[in-house]
């Protein structure tokens, strides 16, 4: 695992959910002065607290953990938004001497910080009512077999209920004639930064799914269904709110519904979850400039720390 040359202005960490990567940003925080920015479009939202895995009060009161309940989760949250706000922080932390750590599996808050955002059409509701009238008929699932067709490479990021991306996507190939995933590539950040990329994949997939079981489990039993009860007893949300699209969320959500039962709620949110780790784990294959760590190798992680660490030194003094 070789440093490259440059030393970075902020340090990106990637990967599937429950590939570690929290325990391995406290790893290298005890090593060097940083502070933390959410890359997790659940954990902007107040409330979401056990089902993202956010961190403790007790931690971010420790150590400085930025884009983290900055939403209530009737209001929407962008990519464009994301952008604006890492780039706050991260100059932030700059100014005050320690290292900016980015952390999280929001691969489109990434893709969109790293490659630029896409000047694409604007929103024409007119479409828009077109296409939520045919999904109303055929369901989400038929459209994104649409998107499928026209855009495959979109297609293969979004999920088939994901409603609020498949009309995005179907609305911009529309009014654009070209694929999203088109527009997405051919964009350059304009920020400048030194980006350091890495991105924890797990070689062992069973292993990982059995990870992502055993997480869903522990947050059932520190109150997560009753996390969710909260959020459903507000009044002011419903299925439809971008927010509880969450994997977890919106499985349980649908349970306090009435739509299924609770074994079935958590037996199709650990799918979705499993689903969620895959399309994480396209979005990283698709890029090649994310460096690549098993995090299940025995010694991954201090290789890792070693070798972040010695590329920080070229910032000038040594950390710690």
């Amino acid at each position: 695992m070789n440093a490259r040359a440059a030393a970075p202005d902020a340090v990106l960490l990637a990967g599937p959910t429950a590939s570690g990567k929290s325990d391995w940003a406290l790893a290298l925080a005890a090593r060097v002065p940083l502070e933390i920015v959410s890359v997790d479009s659940a954990q902007v939202y107040r409330g979401f607290d056990i089902g993202s895995a956010k961190p403790s009060p007790a931690l971010r009161a420790s150590l400085p953990h930025h884009l983290v309940d900055i939403r209530d989760p009737v209001q929407t949250y962008s990519a464009g938004e994301f952008v604006a706000d890492a780039l706050r922080a991260i100059r932030g932390i700059q100014s005050r001497g320690r290292l900016p750590l980015l952390v999280g599996g929001t691969m489109l808050y990434y893709r969109a910080l790293v490659h630029g955002i896409a000047p694409l059409p604007g929103a024409d509701p007119a479409l828009r009512r077109e296409l939520d009238e045919r999904a109303a008929r055929l369901g989400w699932p038929a459209l994104h077999a649409e998107l499928t067709a026209l855009d495959p490479e979109s297609a293969g990021r979004i999920h088939p209920n994901d409603a609020q991306r498949i009309q995005r996507a179907l609305e911009v190939q529309r009014l654009s004639g070209q694929p999203i995933s088109a527009g997405q590539r051919a964009t350059t950040p304009e920020h400048g930064l030194r980006l350091q990329r890495w991105a924890l994949v797990p070689g062992d997939r069973a292993a990982l799914a059995q990870r992502i079981a055993a997480r869903f489990d522990a947050m059932l039993a520190a109150g997560f269904v009753d996390e969710v009860r909260a959020l459903h007893s507000r009044g002011d949300l419903s299925a439809s709110t971008p927010a509880l699209r969450a994997v977890g969320y919106r499985q349980l959500w649908e349970h306090l519904s009435g739509l299924v039962g609770l074994d079935a709620a958590v037996e199709r949110a650990k799918a979705a979850t499993r689903q969620l780790a895959r399309r994480q784990l396209t979005w990283i294959r698709a890029d090649a400039d994310w460096r690549s760590v098993d995090p299940l190798l025995p010694g991954a992680r201090e290789r890792w720390l070693e070798a972040v660490v010695a590329t920080l030194r070229q910032r000038g003094p040594a950390p710690g």
